[in-house]
């Protein structure tokens, strides 16, 4: 009887299972082997070995996309403090708070695409961002938002916390919820604030759903391409360049089919190796371990 569970149970999966080896196992172990390779899909591909890595440290656009995909990481700790702040501003059983809840909640399930098209248009130089401003006498003349260097990748930024506030705003709730109240009324009987409550209770309650936010928030970051492609196309000058909007580019348009995968290749170590050193700091207590 087990024996037949369990071969039904493998039945049900297997389909999922299929898919997965299909569009991701397979795919990933291709990759890997064609970085080694020179190949542009029209001639053989030709064996180079380490040659596609070696070029990538040597490639100025390279160094620069991966300088801007590790740089826009600094939109994750931003992004998770706004998201607990949220979580605890909302954490009550309100009818206006639901409704609150459901408005940073809907840029989560609009398409990126259409995210990023409205808010290029926002942040044009006469969008309706600049518009407001002029018109309020805050700036003299238009901010080239999008166009400026310095600006362009904290513009695109932006659009990313915006549209993620909403998404792990809901888990924090979710996590919130999950804590018995009986801790933090214990807490409060003790003689303790807000802020201890929160510090010494309710935060390391909280730690593993953090880790876990933290985690596939800075995987995100690493991996950011739709909001590069439609509001800079990694302009002006290779500002908002990153990673995997150049390897789109060397992949798509210039055929680099072995140098790309390389590129994957790179990109994949620097996510698994950021995802252990999260996985490291919450687990052996964050900030607390070197206080």
């Amino acid at each position: 009887m087990k024996r037949t569970s369990l071969w039904t149970a493998y039945g049900f999966l297997l389909p999922a299972l299929s898919l997965l080896l299909v569009f991701t196992i397979f795919p990933i172990f291709v990759g890997a082997a064609l970085s080694f390779f020179c190949y542009n899909a029209v001639t053989p591909p030709v064996f180079v070995g380490l040659g596609n890595f070696k070029a990538i440290f040597s490639d100025h656009t390279a160094l620069i996309a991966l300088r801007n995909s590790i740089f826009y990481l600094a939109v994750v700790p931003i992004l998770q403090l706004l998201s607990i702040l949220l979580a605890l501003l909302l954490n009550e059983e309100i009818k206006a708070f639901r409704v609150i809840r459901m408005l940073f909640y809907i840029p989560v399930i609009t398409s990126i695409v259409v995210v990023a098209v409205a808010w290029k248009w926002v942040l044009a130089e006469d969008g309706l961002l600049n518009g407001a401003l002029v018109s309020l006498h805050v700036v003299r003349s238009p901010i080239h938002w999008l166009t400026d260097p310095s600006l362009a990748l904290w513009s695109v930024m932006m659009v990313t916390l915006w549209k993620g506030l909403g998404y792990y705003m809901v888990i924090y709730l979710a996590g919130l919820q999950g804590i018995d109240p009986q801790y933090e009324e214990a807490a409060r009987l003790d003689g303790a604030g807000p802020i201890s409550v929160f510090r010494y209770v309710t935060f390391p309650l909280l730690k593993p759903v953090v880790a876990f936010c933290t985690i596939i928030s800075s995987i995100a970051a690493i991996k950011v391409f739709a909001e590069v492609y439609v509001m800079t196309s990694g302009g002006p000058l290779l500002s908002t360049t990153t990673a995997v909007y150049y390897l789109y580019d060397l992949f798509m348009n210039r055929l680099q089919l072995g140098y790309a995968s390389a590129l994957g290749v790179v990109l994949a170590i620097i996510i698994g190796a950021l995802s252990y050193l999260n996985y490291r700091f919450f687990r052996e207590g964050g900030f607390e371990s070197y206080a």
